[in-house]
C-alpha cells in the first residue's frame, strides 16, 4: 500500500469545482485511481498561484481546504481525513487516508496566528515557499538565495512544537541548511536527485545525506524534467535516481511524492495514481520486498511524528 507526499487536486479542484473527484479524467489523483493503484495515503498540498492578489491568498486557501471536505471527503466514506500522523495506524481496509499540507506561506503573511488556524484545520506538513521568496525565506527561483528570516525560524519553531512536517522542497540551498539545523521533522515531499538530474528542484548529495542524517524523508517525484531534464523519462529514470539515493544511505529515508495534477508532462506508463502498479513492478526486479514495501509506504511511516 502506498503513501504519496504530493500531489497538487485541489488546485485543479478549485480551478473547476463542478469536476468529480471520483473519476474526472483530468485529475490525475482522482478516487478510482488511488483505488487502482493501491494508493493507501494521499498527501493534498494546498497551493496559491503566485499571481493572487496578496489579500485574497488566504481566502483561496479557506477555499481549496473547503474542497478538500466537500468534493474528497465528504462524499466517499471511504476517504479518511487524517488529522494527526497517529492516526495512519488506524486506517481500515479499504480506507484512503487523506492529508492536507501547505505548500509555500505566502498566504499567512507575517501572521502567525493564520498559520495556527491551518494546523487546527489538519494541515500536517508545510513548504516555507514556492520557487519565490517570501517574508519566511527565499524559494529555489529567487536569486537572492537568502534562508530562513526570523519568522522563518519561528514558522519552524511552531512546526517542531506542533508535530508539523517542514517541507524543504522549492526552498533555496540556504533555507535548506537552515531547516536542517532547526527543523525536528524534516521532509522533502517532492524532490530528486541534482547528480543525475542538474536541475535548481533537485537535491545536491549533501542534501541527501543531512536528511538522512536528521531522519528526513525525500519522496521522489516523476516529474521528468526533474528526472531527465527534458519532457521524457521512463520508469527506468525514477530507478536511476532511487538507486542514487539508496548508494548515498538513504533507502530508508525515500519514497514517492508524484506531483501529479501539478505536472503537465508524464513519465511513460506512469501518467496517473493508477499506474503505481507498472513502478511498482520495476522495483520488485531490482529490490527485495522489504526494501520495497519501506519505498511504497514504511519509510515515510516511520520519519514521521507519531
Amino acid at each position: 500500500m502506498i503513501i504519496d507526499t504530493h500531489c497538487d487536486a485541489l488546485l485543479k479542484l478549485w480551478e473547476q469545482p463542478n469536476r468529480s473527484f471520483f473519476d474526472a479524467a483530468e485529475i490525475d489523483t482522482n478516487a478510482s485511481r488511488l483505488k487502482e493503484g493501491n494508493v493507501e495515503v494521499q498527501l493534498f498540498a494546498i497551493f496559491v498561484e503566485p499571481w493572487i492578489k496578496q489579500e485574497q491568498k488566504f481566502q483561496v486557501v479557506l477555499e481549496q481546504i473547503s474542497l478538500f471536505h466537500e468534493k474528497i471527503i465528504s462524499p466517499y466514506p471511504f476517504m479518511r481525513h487524517l488529522t494527526t500522523w497517529s492516526e495512519l495506524d488506524d486506517l481500515q481496509e479499504g480506507e484512503i487516508g487523506a492529508v492536507l499540507t501547505l505548500e509555500g506561506l505566502d498566504p499567512i503573511g507575517d501572521d502567525l496566528t493564520k498559520l495556527s488556524i491551518l494546523l487546527q484545520l489538519g494541515v500536517l506538513s508545510v513548504g516555507l515557499t514556492w520557487n519565490q521568496a517570501n517574508l519566511c525565506a527565499d524559494g529555489v527561483g529567487e536569486p537572492r538565495g537568502a534562508g530562513l528570516s526570523l519568522l522563518g525560524k519561528e514558522v519552524v519553531e511552531l512546526h517542531n512544537k506542533k508535530r508539523i512536517l517542514t517541507d524543504v522542497s522549492h526552498l533555496s540551498i540556504q533555507g535548506f541548511w537552515d531547516v536542517i539545523e532547526l527543523a525536528d521533522y524534516p521532509i522533502a515531499s517532492h524532490s530528486n536527485a541534482y547528480k543525475l538530474c542538474a536541475h535548481r528542484r533537485n537535491l545536491l548529495d549533501e542534501q541527501i545525506s543531512a536528511l538522512v542524517k536528521r531522519n528526513g524523508f525525500i519522496g521522489l517525484v516523476f516529474h521528468p524534467l526533474f528526472l531527465t531534464e527534458k519532457e521524457q523519462a521512463t520508469i527506468d529514470d525514477v530507478l536511476r535516481h532511487v538507486e542514487h539515493m539508496c548508494e548515498l544511505g538513504a533507502s530508508r529515508h525515500i519514497g514517492f511524492g508524484s506531483d501529479f495534477d501539478g505536472i503537465d508532462v508524464y513519465v511513460d506508463q506512469l501518467k496517473h495514481s493508477g499506474h503505481y502498479g507498472k513502478l511498482v513492478n520495476e522495483l520488485e526486479k531490482h529490490y527485495s520486498a522489504t526494501v520495497v514495501k519501506g519505498f511504497l509506504g514504511d519509510n515515510f511511516r516511520r520519519t514521521v511524528p507519531k
